[in-house]
């Protein structure tokens, strides 16, 4: 079994639908690089949802007037994770912002327990979750090939500024990760 607590970023709807505004395009590898590390960590994994507030106030004011459509409440269909993590097999934590690095999650992982992040989207929601737990003190591990951007060049440049904050933050692949934990 893989050291660590797994946290599953944003795997929802709203990124996986090709017709959606928010559409991840390498959605399907990040399903199966999460699949891939789900039976590894077995009890110790986390799902998060991306969810709009209720009423939008600050600088969210005008990220939600670009994006109208978002404003849906939490039980809206584009919220709830996609079908392949319907059931999911961890427990599911809800936000309004980018990063998932709450309270709530920050108990579940533990102060001496390393941060395991596959998920969308890389340059933004995962990048931000990683970089606030790392910034607590957190080991945080972001599985490259089970995390997917709004494009290639936006995920390849997020994973580089990442691996900049080593050895807090360090970039892995699904293969290293598993290797990690022995037959």
């Amino acid at each position: 079994m893989t050291a660590g607590h797994l946290t599953v970023i944003d795997m929802q709807r709203v990124f996986a639908d090709p017709a959606s505004p928010w559409a991840t395009p390498r959605y399907a590898d990040a399903v199966a690089g999460v699949r891939s590390l789900l039976p590894a960590f077995a009890d110790r994994v986390t799902f998060t949802r991306f969810l709009a507030p209720a009423t939008p106030a600050g600088a969210w004011r005008a990220y939600y007037e670009a994006w109208p459509f978002a404003l849906q409440p939490p039980d809206a269909e584009l919220w709830h994770l996609s079908d392949e993590f319907a059931d999911p097999a961890g427990q599911v934590v809800d936000a309004t912002t980018f990063g998932k690095w709450t309270p709530e999650l920050a108990a579940r992982v533990g102060p001496e327990d390393r941060l395991v992040l596959a998920g969308v989207s890389t340059e933004c929601c995962v990048l931000s979750t990683a970089l606030a737990a790392a910034d607590a003190g957190t080991e945080v591990l972001v599985v490259a090939d089970a995390c997917a951007g709004a494009d290639d060049d936006s995920h390849l440049k997020a994973l580089q500024i990442m691996e900049l904050y080593r050895p807090l933050v360090r970039v892995t692949t699904v293969d290293e990760l598993l290797a990690e934990a022995g037959p």
